[in-house]
């Protein structure tokens, strides 16, 4: 009984740890993907009203974003610092 208990600790305790390395993995990616999104976004560059859309949208990812990273999602944050960056693309556009 003891030994399926200490057994089921360490299987437990492995996961765990193996879980936290994993989080690190877009640490960087997140960073430099969000540093990127927030360098590009200007709302005097957004064209139109569906510039102004696709500009809001890629506020909205981008405040996400952010709390992604402090909440150490780190994948989540790296996947939507990338959509603000296409959606900030096409604020320029107008589109």
């Amino acid at each position: 009984m003891k030994k399926i208990i200490f057994v089921s600790i360490c299987s437990i305790m492995v996961l765990l740890l193996a879980s936290c390395a994993g989080k690190t993995q877009f640490r960087t990616a997140c960073a430099s993907e969000l540093s990127a999104a927030k360098e590009e976004s200007s709302i005097s560059e957004a064209k139109g009203f569906g510039g102004t859309v696709s500009y809001a949208k890629a506020a909205t990812l981008i405040t996400t974003a952010m709390a992604s990273q402090v909440a150490e999602n780190y994948d989540a944050c790296y996947d939507q610092a990338k959509r603000a960056r296409f959606y900030i693309r096409e604020s320029k556009k107008g589109q």
